[in-house]
């Protein structure tokens, strides 16, 4: 297993997910009843996991093709997304303000935004068709013939 290559397509993904299909998503007209699953919401994890399923279908044909396989890169490439979204805040609050004392301020923020249900959606997309597309690609096991 290749944990570079992983570490960068789960970047790639994140880019990917973050910007394309958020734009794709911004297409389609808001809900007017609001809440929390609004179609916006629905159509965004279901674009992200067929990105995800993509990424990993093409990871795989430089790794082993298994479940375990899958959910481990599902696993990195969430870890980068988590990593990517607190670097990001952290320069923001640091090119915005100039100041490490605002930056020190904002870090107890991180926390909440850790703990929140979308970090669970979040896992969700990444882990789930990644581990899917490990299952299907799998080598299966040849039906043994009769020997009459």
């Amino acid at each position: 297993m290749n944990i570079e290559r992983s570490f960068l397509m789960g970047f790639l993904g994140n880019y990917l997910i973050n910007t394309v299909v958020a734009a794709i998503v911004a297409l389609i007209a808001p809900s007017a009843a609001g809440g929390i699953f609004t179609t916006q919401y629905i159509a965004f994890v279901v674009l992200a996991a067929i990105v995800v399923a993509g990424l990993t279908w093409w990871y795989m044909n430089g790794a082993p093709r298994s479940i375990k396989s899958g959910a481990i890169f599902g696993v990195i490439a969430f870890i980068v997304a988590i990593a990517t979204a607190f670097v990001t805040g952290v320069a923001g609050v640091l090119a915005q303000t100039g100041s490490f004392s605002a930056v020190a301020g904002v870090l107890p923020n991180f926390w909440p935004f850790i703990a929140n249900w979308s970090t669970l959606i979040l896992l969700g997309y990444w882990v789930i068709p990644a581990a899917l597309v490990g299952w299907y690609r799998q080598p299966k096991a040849m039906p043994m013939s009769s020997g009459m």
